[in-house]
């Protein structure tokens, strides 16, 4: 192992995808692709809600942040990523790896409460319907929305500062793909351990307020929807979560399995295998699965689609 001194650590070494040449050229072209359709799915769900006024509701105001989210959580990494698949040179400079394990320790744990706060908007348009435009107020939901960012943004700063505090003396390799929290504690040297109850703490703290959240929402709605005559009514309060609860069980499964994981656990393959999940597939499936599902969505789509292609069919038939 390569004698590596904290004074000298500007730079540290990240993976590429692969190192087997036509592998790497299929995972390169594979993750290009992936990340060219969270940028378009994500900002066509963004364009679509803004544009139909019948969408301005506190659902779609925090889809809107879902979407913002993606783009920026996916954005941190997948760029950085691709450029170190090709180029001979993996290295970035400490302040380029601080600046991007502190976006996406933002990003990640704002996702997390967005999804809580959409789990509890469901909540209350359910069981709470002759009430709901009273609670989530205009008001309310920029409150809540302001509180999930302002809070990730202090939680991802001391995680940050705490970690570039650590000595990183054996090597400034990282097994990594790009700069995150538990890779780098497991190139340190010295007493991590406070850091690392410091990272279980809240990890566990902000996954567990947003499940508790998220449980308490939907035990109440299912509790309300069993109370409904109406099968129909029945399948409709369902078929409004169905989305979220999908969204909901693929992104905190893959946190939970590389943050609250015990270390002697961990396996650097599986950890970058789920950190390339959820940086990467999930912020590209989450708007696909709202829009499949959203009746509302789709036909937004499909209106703005006759009318942008409408005088291309109205020359065609003209000149027959």
């Amino acid at each position: 192992m390569e004698i590596f001194n904290q004074s000298s650590s500007t730079k540290f070494i990240l993976l590429g995808l692969s190192d087997v040449p036509y592998l790497k050229v299929i995972a390169f072209l594979l993750l290009l692709v992936i990340y060219l359709i969270t940028l378009l799915a994500n900002l066509l769900l963004i364009i679509v809600v803004t544009n139909n006024p019948k969408l301005q509701t506190p659902m779609y105001f925090f889809l809107i942040n879902l979407s913002f989210i993606d783009i920026c959580f996916s954005t941190t990494v997948v760029p950085k990523i691709l450029i170190n698949t090709l180029s001979k040179d993996k290295s970035i400079s400490r302040l380029e790896c601080a600046i991007q394990m502190h976006f996406h320790l933002t990003f990640g744990s704002t996702e997390c409460f967005i999804l809580g706060i959409m789990a509890y908007d469901r909540f209350v348009a359910i069981c709470k319907p002759l009430h709901y435009n009273t609670i989530m107020s205009r008001k309310m939901c920029l409150g809540l929305a302001a509180a999930a960012w302002s809070s990730s943004f202090i939680n991802s700063i001391t995680h940050v500062i705490y970690t570039f505090q650590l000595s990183f003396c054996h090597s400034n390799h990282v097994n990594h793909f790009f700069c995150e929290v538990p890779p780098f504690i497991q190139i340190s040297c010295g007493d991590n351990w406070l850091h690392q109850v410091a990272m279980y703490i809240s990890a566990g703290i902000i996954a567990s307020f947003t499940f508790f959240l998220i449980m308490f929402s939907y035990v109440n709605i299912l509790f309300t929807v069993l109370k409904i005559n109406c099968s129909d009514g029945r399948f409709k309060a369902f078929s409004t979560c169905v989305s979220h609860i999908t969204v909901v069980t693929v992104f905190f499964g893959t946190l939970m399995i590389l943050y609250l994981r015990p270390q002697s656990r961990s396996s650097p393959e599986m950890d970058n295998s789920v950190s390339i999940l959820y940086s990467a597939v999930t912020p590209m499936v989450n708007p696909i699965i709202y829009s499949v599902r959203n009746k509302d969505v789709k036909g937004t789509v499909r209106k703005n689609l006759v009318k942008e292609f409408a005088p291309i069919k109205f020359f065609f038939t003209k000149s027959h």
